[in-house]
């Protein structure tokens, strides 16, 4: 076992913890606990954050996990994982979105932004968990170039 197998496990552990401090968050809003809110949601956004900066280190000097399951399941798996990217993607933006209107104060757009950002939040966690559960528990796979080898040789 290489000291870079336990990257995966600890970056989907952020992005779970993120979300956990978004659902405490959206009912600390709801019970207008807004200065808890607001820390609560600045934590979960830097638990993203740290997934984010070790998901991104790991693919670029490690490389990516391959698919280790059957041929015949490969195309499921890649659909499946093209769902949760455009999830995440839209997550973040939303979530910077969100967080940007809060820190403005835009109160109203931030709350109407921020219902749609957390169920997106949310959905993305639990796929990026079975995308974990996948690649790294069920059918475990080899590992593809680091971006920096493929890049520069």
């Amino acid at each position: 076992m290489s000291k870079y197998d336990i990257l995966p496990t600890i970056s989907t552990s952020f992005i779970v913890i993120s979300a956990v401090l978004v659902a405490i968050g959206w009912n600390l809003a709801i019970k207008r606990k807004l200065e808890a809110h607001k820390k609560v949601m600045i934590a979960g956004a830097v638990a993203a954050l740290l997934f984010f900066l070790i998901y991104m280190s790991r693919t670029v000097f490690v490389g990516n996990t391959d698919w280790g399951g059957s041929d015949e399941m490969k195309p499921y798996y890649l659909t499946f994982l093209f769902f949760h990217i455009v999830l995440a993607t839209v997550g973040a933006v939303f979530g910077l979105t969100t967080l940007t209107l809060g820190f403005k104060e835009r109160f109203a757009k931030h709350r109407k932004w921020g219902r749609v950002t957390s169920v997106i939040w949310f959905f993305t966690a639990i796929t990026g968990v079975i995308v974990y559960v996948l690649l790294y528990l069920m059918y475990p796979g080899g590992h593809t170039k680091p971006v920096l080898d493929v890049l520069f040789g």
